[in-house]
């Protein structure tokens, strides 16, 4: 089985449609997908009804966290959707993100950049707007070559420029909203030290003594050989469950399907895990 367990569609930061993304996963050759798109679950009815005959949709949702002082992402898996104290949650996540572009898109023209709001609306359609519709608004304006160049400290990177904070959930009031509604927490990309500032180990390990985080993606395009290896042994240290995905984002990042995979265990873990929702096959 070839599992990617974390895409992002339009619903969010990515280029693709959920039906376009689930089209290209199956081309991509994935008996298993996870739409995790940030802060939303708007994408999942979409991908789910453009499964192909026995390709399985996993669903979940990538939250933005803190962690003792440092920004995180959280993947949520196969939680209740419904469940208030989350769903309001999400609601909040999703309303910062208009101020805060605007405020970085203020900031930019600060700095002699012509991006506008109205072009980033246009750039991120009907999904959560975020940096990387930012960044590719600057694309578009010729100040930088590619989004991945707009996030340095010269720009928009965490520390950069023009950054602005964002807000988000106490990690461990994340992981304990994601199993009150039945689903599984899984630390994304912890030791991805090319975005920024990361979570020391000891933090990661008192999260998961404290509130029960259920694993790590270990197997992730931003993590080099030695910080895999580094989180393998914690994991096992741990008891926690390791994943691989490729954090796809269509066009935006380059980066294919499939880049990464999680195991058929790490996988099946997962599902005996799940209370709040099941995979959808078709």
């Amino acid at each position: 089985m070839r599992i990617d367990l974390h895409t992002h569609s339009t619903a969010s930061d990515g280029s693709d449609s959920p039906t376009e993304l689930i089209r290209n996963a199956a081309t991509a050759g994935l008996d298993v997908v996870g739409l995790t798109d940030h802060d939303t679950v708007g994408g999942h009815a979409e991908a789910a009804a453009a499964l192909p005959e026995g390709m399985t949709l996993v669903t979940g949702t990538e939250f933005s966290c803190r962690l003792d002082g440092v920004s995180i992402h959280m993947l949520g898996y196969l939680f209740d959707p419904e469940e208030p104290e989350l769903a309001a949650q999400r609601e909040l996540l999703r309303d910062d993100r208009v101020p805060r572009a605007k405020a970085i898109i203020a900031k930019l023209n600060e700095l002699d950049v012509p991006v506008t709001w109205e072009q980033v609306q246009r750039l991120a359609g009907d999904g959560a707007v975020g940096r990387p519709h930012i960044a590719a608004a600057m694309v578009e304006t010729g100040v930088v070559p590619t989004v991945k160049d707009a996030f340095t400290l010269e720009w928009i990177a965490d520390g950069g420029r023009a950054h602005v904070h964002k807000h988000e959930l106490d990690a461990y009031k994340a992981v304990r909203m994601i199993h009150d509604a039945g689903g599984v927490a899984i630390f994304a990309h912890p030791l991805a030290v090319l975005r920024g500032e990361v979570a020391t180990e000891e933090s990661i390990a008192r999260l998961a003594e404290e509130a029960g985080l259920d694993g790590f993606e270990v197997d992730h395009y931003d993590h080099d050989e030695a910080n895999r290896a580094r989180l393998r042994a914690m994991a096992a240290d741990l008891g926690l469950i390791t994943t691989g995905a490729s954090d796809y984002h269509g066009d935006v990042k380059d980066v294919g399907l499939g880049n990464d995979l999680t195991s058929p265990e790490a996988y099946e873990e997962i599902v005996a895990r799940a209370k709040g929702a099941k995979p959808i096959t078709a």
